[in-house]
């Protein structure tokens, strides 16, 4: 195993894309479709693609298509999509549970976990281990849970041949059973089970499968116990319990060499992201927690990765969280690892990849792009509900289509007015003037990031605001727009300026200040002039999740919503994606330019 200190590594950042449920439990009324042996129903959630749901479900975004007439032109949500049943959905051919095939099931008014359990002929064990997010709060009417087909409810009781050709019994523990009662039933004794059955040795539990020599007549053997229903229910409410660890290991498997021919920001980038994981581990033990990492360089392509993961594969298993992976094909290796060996595994840059839609142990550090828009949308259509909003076209490049579409889409299904209109610059300001209102304030928002599109507007909505105080205005505008202040901060403040962005570093906040000056300490250099800060991102990371791991131990994921963690620059609110996949970071910010000179970033989630 290696263990380095400073490398390069080129790193792909793609902006990513946000969401919140939409509880189906408040749409009681519109689920009134029962599934039957071919199809089940979605309830569509907000930032929800057809292509997303399709990769869920591991059905053809076509067939979609074909059954729900209109989806190919645009979905809503709340609303339900029709889904082709298939019998046969796997999961990863390299994770724990390759080859289980799994039904999908849509939950019904008045349905319960031991209903469920006893139409399909599963214990209700056996549902929850397909659906690790499934609780009380998320068993409800119109969510999707998966039913293992591969896993029909076992008798009490089986018989079997062991190698020496003695009869055995297979004998399933039910509820309040006691080793002294099977000792008794079976005539056999504690000694000879804990012989046969090693496991015993960390207590009995209900559900185990134990070995048993037979030694009774086969009809004085226990019947099959009926499930208690009040008991399969309360599973739902079953509270999880803490392992802590000491001291957590964490594996961080990244492309460290930078390799011929790459520029040398990419690799400092990267640098960078390590440097400030690092910070992380070091404040941590200023607060008593030890953390042990553990650094592998796996190269550009899979085959580095895929010799590490043959030769330090045990010793990875022990760890207690990896992060890491750059590209699709290797966050594809990793998350299979990650899965078969049930390790926590954080995806900390890329929002293009599909892994966490069916891979519980992935928590996506980049939103995708079709939740941040949807979330970003949301939060603005909330926050200018009030206001006259104007989408002004500056015939720019690099217009935001995607993004204005879906925040109009937001405002109509609102009954929020807006208007829209082409800025031309041979016309005076007065045709600008025009569009604007005097009885309430006025939001404009370009259709293009583009600095040049903000160059052409700024100096005429300035004039307007400066001499016609009735006009009361403001500019609602990108992530990208940070990169923009040395050109345009004065006017941002000028012109009560909001943006929306995944992250954001308030250079006058004190603990930034202090995140500047030891990372200078440390490193002998500052932080590169980038948005984001990398260092930053590893240092908010390292802090969340190592922080996670010390409070939490190894199960921190059912603890995830009460994890709080004051970051620097990215602000992390992870949700499931649905109740058997993982992890998405739903956080986004909204940055306020204000009037005084200051800046104040607000989470919305």
């Amino acid at each position: 195993m290696t263990r380095i200190a400073l490398f390069a590594l080129i790193l792909l950042w793609v902006f990513g894309f946000t969401a919140t449920n939409t509880s189906a439990q408040n749409n009681q009324s519109t689920i009134n479709n029962v599934q039957d042996d071919d199809i089940f129903y979605h309830t569509i959630e907000r930032g929800q693609t057809v292509y997303s749901i399709a990769k869920m479900y591991n059905v053809k975004v076509e067939d979609i298509y074909r059954l729900n007439i209109g989806s190919e032109e645009a979905i809503r949500a709340g609303d339900k999509l029709k889904i082709p049943q298939k019998k046969t959905v796997k999961t990863s051919e390299a994770g724990p549970e390759a080859g289980d095939a799994y039904l999908f099931h849509t939950i019904q008014p008045r349905e319960t976990l031991y209903g469920v359990s006893k139409q399909y002929g599963v214990s209700g064990e056996s549902i929850l281990e397909a659906n690790p997010g499934l609780s009380h709060e998320r068993f409800s009417i119109g969510k999707t849970i998966r039913i293992p087909t591969g896993k029909k409810q076992k008798p009490a009781t089986e018989i079997v041949e062991n190698n020496q050709g003695a009869k055995e019994i297979y004998y399933t523990v039910p509820v309040r059973e006691t080793m002294y009662n099977i000792c008794k039933t079976f005539k056999t004794t504690e000694k000879e089970l804990l012989k046969l059955n090693p496991e015993l040795a960390g207590g009995l539990r209900r559900g185990m499968t134990l070995r048993i020599p037979l030694r009774i007549s086969e009809k004085d053997l226990p019947k099959e116990a009926e499930p208690d229903a009040r008991e399969v229910n309360a599973m739902l409410n079953a509270k999880r319990e803490i392992k802590r660890v000491n001291a957590p290991k964490v594996a961080l498997l990244l492309p460290y060499n930078a390799g011929a021919g790459r520029p040398n920001a990419a690799g400092n980038s990267m640098t960078e992201y390590y440097e400030g994981l690092l910070l992380a581990v070091d404040s941590l033990r200023n607060m008593g927690f030890s953390t042990e990492l553990f650094v592998f360089d796996i190269g550009d392509g899979t085959a580095a990765l895929q010799r590490i993961l043959k030769e330090e594969g045990q010793k990875l298993k022990d760890v207690n969280l990896i992060i890491g992976g750059v590209s699709n094909e290797q966050i594809k290796i990793i998350a299979d690892f990650a899965l078969n060996s049930k390790t926590k595994y954080v995806i900390p840059f890329t929002s293009r990849n599909d892994e966490v839609l069916n891979n519980a142990y992935i928590f996506q550090v980049n939103t995708p792009q079709n939740l941040l828009y949807a979330n970003a949308a949301y939060t603005g259509a909330n926050l200018f509900a009030k206001y006259n909003i104007l989408f002004l076209d500056t015939k720019d490049k690099d217009n935001q289509t995607e993004f204005v579409n879906e925040f109009k889409r937001d405002l109509k299904e609102r009954n929020i007015p807006y208007k829209d209109a082409v800025y031309d610059a041979s016309n005076p300001p007065e045709h600008i003037e025009a569009l604007l209102a005097a009885d309430k304030p006025n939001v404009i928002m370009p259709v293009s990031n583009s600095l040049g599109a903000l160059m052409k507007i700024k100096t005429v909505l300035r004039s307007i605001a400066e001499t016609k105080p009735e006009f009361k205005i403001n500019l609602f505008g990108y992530p990208v727009w940070q990169t923009y202040t040395k050109d345009c901060l004065e006017d941002f403040h000028a012109l009560d300026t909001y943006i929306y962005s995944l992250f954001y570093a308030d250079n006058m906040n004190p603990g930034v200040k202090m995140f500047y000056d030891k990372y200078k300490n440390w490193y002998s250099k500052n932080l590169m002039s980038t948005i984001p800060k990398y260092g930053m991102l590893g240092f908010d990371t390292g802090m969340f999740f190592f922080g996670a791991l010390h409070k939490y131990g190894t199960g921190f994921e059912n603890n995830i919503s009460e994890h709080k963690y004051k970051s620097l620059q990215t602000g992390f609110n992870f949700e499931r994606v649905n109740n058997w996949g993982g992890f998405i970071n739903t956080n986004i910010y909204i940055i306020h330019y204000n009037r005084d000179f200051t800046v104040t970033r607000s989470d919305f989630k």
